[in-house]
């Protein structure tokens, strides 16, 4: 099995005051089919940086990213606005979405801009939202819900064009533990159920409960990769 994301040796440099600062050096990853990843380290270890440029916003200053057998360092940047809307999901903290569509035009757009939006997007975005347990919301603003309502809102945008990779930055630090399991733990059943390649930036390792492994960030470099269940679980527990 290939993997659907594969950087090779990325690093990302830039220039302050005259010295050079790599905010990733140096790293490679391989993330399979079906394989729901948490990228875990302290705050300026890197972690959205990398995330960054897996999700085609920033090139590598060295290395290559390989996205669903894509070489994103070989596309234009008209190219990569492209692949990007099509091939990958977001998911952020701040969630976006837009005030005056309702939860289900939101889910809607991503149909829109990728030109898939026909005469089934309806019931398609319908049986995402009733999955996540919004079927009482579909025709509510964003500001009629909770923080864990947006966030299942969000994570129903990010999947509904199918895409290859689903990205999430933060997407549990505004919520309550009880709604961040059951954000993560969504995240999590749909990654596996349709084959996707799924990254969370989180500092919470409670959330890694989830996950199948955890790749740990510091200082631009990668220093683990767990992905032995025992080993997951030893280190949610040490934290």
């Amino acid at each position: 099995m290939n993997p659907i994301i594969e950087t090779q040796a990325i690093s990302k440099m830039y220039q302050s005051n005259n010295v050079t600062v790599r905010a990733v050096d140096q790293a490679s990853i391989s993330i399979f089919p079906g394989e729901f990843v948490g990228l875990v380290g302290p705050s300026g270890s890197g972690k959205t940086t990398m995330l960054a440029m897996l999700a085609a916003l920033l090139k590598p200053s060295e290395g290559e990213v390989v996205i669903d057998h894509v070489n994103l360092s070989k596309m234009n940047e008209k190219e990569r606005v492209i692949f990007r809307r099509q091939k990958i999901g977001f998911t952020f903290q701040a969630n976006n979405l837009i005030p005056y569509l309702t939860v289900i035009e939101n889910v809607e757009l991503m149909l829109r801009l990728n030109n898939l939006y026909d005469r089934k997007s309806r019931e398609q975005a319908e049986r995402m939202l009733i999955r996540l347990g919004l079927q009482e919301r579909m025709n509510n603003l964003p500001n009629q819900l909770s923080g864990g309502e947006r966030q299942r809102v969000s994570i129903a945008r990010s999947m509904i064009h199918n895409p290859s990779v689903i990205l999430a930055d933060e997407p549990t630090a505004s919520l309550d533990t009880q709604r961040a399991f059951q954000v993560t733990q969504t995240y999590a059943e749909l990654i596996h159920e349709n084959g996707k390649a799924g990254i969370m930036v989180t500092h919470d390792l409670r959330m890694c409960k989830y996950v199948d492994k955890i790749i740990q960030i510091a200082d631009g470099k990668i220093t683990s990769v767990l992905s032995d269940r025992q080993e997951i679980e030893a280190m949610i527990s040490c934290n």
